[in-house]
């Protein structure tokens, strides 16, 4: 432990100049998002290089003709296009809603809001964590009410002109006060945990911090679809059947710690669907959307659950916990630097008296939005890992007949390439795909890419299967 404090302690040293120098960080912060921004737009729409103008063309790519049809492709190149639209506007308006609140200093004020909320009720400025959980609310309410209406949009709008909108206005009012509802009850005591860390350790809070934020995902790890989901969906155990068969088959010859198999009504809310698994490592469930079961045969639905139990057998999850462990930690090895400076909450227009001792929750908040540049840059990184993840994943599926050794799983790659273009078929998806835009915003390799590396896997697995005989 005190060789990483002694490593934390030269970082620290070297951003000595955070806490003496008058930078202007407010501007830096407006710049750097502005461009953040302007490269997603230029993602989307400019000139003829990137995303947009491929909504116009007329055929599907060469790969994927037999399986789209005129009627068919031409939806999913008007829904891309029309998805394009709002993503360009949603992204400028939300960045000009954020820096309008920065320009007129909405953050000095929310906390000073804070303030007046807890002498209201009795309580003086002495009262950090209870000032930071209301500065907290007021700055949620204020940043996300002007946003509310591109919701609105793109469930009864966008998602409605192209028939996957399953919501009505009364669901829609219902679980937006449910999760209001949810953050209420949840993040008194987490913003309470996670700043008393840093009142009871001190400069050495990181490696504590870490700890905490660790407990706290693996506490929602099962808090989450035991407390939360089912206050939104219904998880129904999955009826007899051929699926069920299948899937529970498959779980017992991999030894997956299946504990229960679920259906889930995504319907209710959408036509678009998924299927996942969650758990701790000696219990797993598995969650089919009913939209998932609807649009595909048995088969196929299996050779999807054969692709996410691939993600479990190669540890993939534990794996992208690790990272972004690393990920957190290097976050928080810079943060010590901007717990104690004062000209940096000076900038960001906030009262002398209050920048003489930064509370902790709001050098946070300062110091993410200073770091958010960096993010995006890490979000690439990111992308490409669970890429490298998800093909995996379809090459387990791939060679499954040879691991268990099951004839009857040989077919295993065509039914995942089915499924997946089935997919894409119902849920209207692009096909046409620019290099840098799916680099950026997509976690899974685009369909085109996927199927070409299936067919990679068929092949090794054929050939594996002649070295056998």
């Amino acid at each position: 432990m005190d060789f990483v404090h002694a490593q934390l302690a030269a970082i620290q040293s070297h951003l000595a100049f955070v806490s003496v120098d008058p930078i202007d960080w407010k501007t830096y912060v407006q710049a750097f998002s502005w461009a953040v921004c302007l490269f997603e737009s230029y993602l989307i729409v400019t000139f003829s290089l990137r995303q947009y103008p491929l909504y116009n063309k007329k055929a599907p790519p060469p790969a994927l003709a037999a399986h789209f049809t005129d009627e068919v492709f031409a939806k999913s190149q008007t829904y891309g296009k029309d998805k394009a639209k709002f993503s360009l506007f949603a992204g400028l308006y939300k960045q000009a809603v954020d820096s309008l609140l920065l320009h007129i200093g909405v953050y000095a004020w929310a906390w000073s809001a804070g303030g007046r909320v807890l002498r209201f009720f009795g309580y003086g400025s002495e009262y950090e964590i209870l000032q930071s959980i209301a500065f907290t609310f007021i700055l949620f309410f204020v940043s996300s009410i002007p946003t509310l209406p591109l919701s609105v949009y793109q469930t009864f709008v966008l998602e409605e002109k192209h028939g996957f909108n399953k919501t009505t206005p009364g669901l829609f009012v219902v679980d937006l006060f449910k999760g209001w509802a949810i953050g209420i009850v949840i993040a008194p005591p987490f913003l309470s945990a996670f700043l008393y860390v840093f009142k009871w350790a001190g400069d050495r809070f990181v490696p504590w911090l870490m700890a905490f934020l660790l407990a706290f995902q693996l506490i929602m790890v099962v808090i989450y679809p035991t407390i939360i989901q089912p206050l939104f969906n219904k998880l129904s155990p999955l009826v007899d059947g051929e699926l069920r068969s299948r899937i529970e088959a498959l779980a017992s010859k991999l030894k997956f710690p299946l504990k229960h198999l679920y259906e889930i009504d995504g319907s209710k809310r959408s036509s678009h669907s998924n299927a996942y698994f969650y758990g701790l490592p000696w219990s797993k469930h598995i969650v089919i959307f009913d939209t998932l079961i609807k649009q595909s045969k048995p088969d196929e639905v299996e050779a999807v659950l054969a692709h996410e139990l691939g993600h479990w057998y190669y540890l993939h999850p534990t794996k992208m916990l690790l990272v972004s462990q690393l990920h957190l930690f290097s976050i928080l090895a810079l943060f010590p630097a901007f717990l104690h400076a004062p000209p940096v909450l000076r900038v960001f227009d906030f009262p002398a008296d209050v920048a003489a001792r930064p509370p902790t929750i709001v050098a946070f908040l300062l110091f993410q939005m200073i770091i958010s540049p960096l993010e995006s840059v890490v979000g690439i990184a990111m992308n490409a890992v669970s890429r490298r993840f998800e093909y995996q994943a379809d090459q387990f599926a791939c060679e499954l007949q040879h691991m268990l050794k099951a004839e009857d799983m040989a077919d295993m790659g065509d039914r995942l390439g089915r499924a997946l273009v089935a997919l894409h078929v119902k849920n209207l998806s692009t096909v046409w795909v620019d290099w840098l835009y799916s680099a950026y915003h997509h976690s899974h390799p685009t369909l085109t890419e996927r199927l070409k590396a299936l067919e990679g896997f068929k092949a090794r697995s054929i050939a594996i299967t002649k070295k056998e005989l």
